[in-house]
């Protein structure tokens, strides 16, 4: 009815008069009708269950330097089921309603700022991206990135990985001022970048080596290696003989075996180990390759 009104007095048509109070009870009843539409539900609609209760256990690593304690792995049981899939979902359902006391580190939750890397199950991984083994019967254990020096529970001592990642210079040598103008780079130039540039810096493959694990304080490790690689093969760095020179050296690069951890463990993917490779074919030619 109120449609047809309305269409009507568009056209310009004469409208007959209403009787008082007409609009109003229309108003209402209609307003009636679209509520009783939308809150009825359909006959076949059940209410969702929630899912049951599904505890597993996880023993992670605790060690405080102020307690005077040895480290211990402590035993938590969190249900999965009301949980996030990810592991770094249970490490905070432990810390939020367990025990605060926890130390890890964390961030973006996206993979992308490496804060997050453990050691979970004997494989070092970022926790955000490694989802929980659902199996009750399975008991998780969660470790700081082996061979580090722990500072306390999960957060481990990064102070010479990045001391190694500063003495390469990773950023662009020029031997002239920039002119304003961005440096040119062809596209085959810069496809050969790829699988270097994505590193997130997060140790995963340097702390899976057996060669850092007993040279650290002399070997680059896969992660570093990496990325001075990435920096000789850019085509627009001037300082290519300078950066090849600096690794060539017993230690610093020659102690890598090629066990081949650093590519298995990688959470992006890459393999250090063919960089390192590519490295030492470089010096041996005397030029990138």
């Amino acid at each position: 009815m109120l449609p047809a009104l309305l269409g009507a007095v568009r056209r310009g048509a004469s409208v007959p008069a209403l009787q008082p109070g007409f609009l109003t009870a229309l108003i209402s009843t209609t307003s009636e009708s679209l509520t009783a539409a939308a809150t009825a539900a359909p006959a076949s609609a059940k209410p969702a269950l929630a899912k049951p209760p599904l505890y597993k256990e996880f023993q992670i690593y605790r060690w405080n330097p102020d307690s005077g304690e040895k480290p211990k792995y402590v035993s938590y049981q969190v249900d999965i089921n009301n949980c996030g899939p990810m592991m770094l979902d249970v490490l905070l359902k432990i810390k939020d309603e367990q025990d605060q006391t926890l130390s890890l580190r964390r961030s973006c939750r996206e993979g992308i700022c490496g804060s997050c890397a453990m050691n979970i199950d004997g494989s070092n991984t970022l926790a955000c991206l490694c989802k929980v083994n659902r199996d009750p019967g399975h008991v998780g254990k969660v470790a700081p990135l082996p061979h580090m020096f722990v500072v306390k529970d999960l957060v481990v001592d990064m102070a010479n990985f990045y001391a190694q990642y500063k003495s390469i210079k990773p950023y662009l040598q020029k031997n002239e001022p920039s002119k304003g103008t961005e440096y040119y780079q062809s596209k085959e130039s810069r496809a050969k970048l790829d699988g270097l540039y994505e590193c997130i810096l997060c140790a995963c493959c340097s702390t899976s080596c057996p060669s850092y694990w007993w040279n650290s304080d002399k070997y680059l490790g896969p992660a570093v290696l990496l990325a001075a690689y990435r920096w000789i093969i850019d085509s627009r760095d001037d300082a290519t003989a300078d950066r090849m020179a600096q690794v060539d050296d017993a230690y610093k690069l020659y102690r890598c075996k090629q066990i081949m951890n650093c590519a298995t463990v990688c959470p992006k993917g890459l393999n250090p180990g063919k960089a390192i490779a590519k490295i030492k074919q470089s010096l041996a030619k005397g030029q990138p390759v």
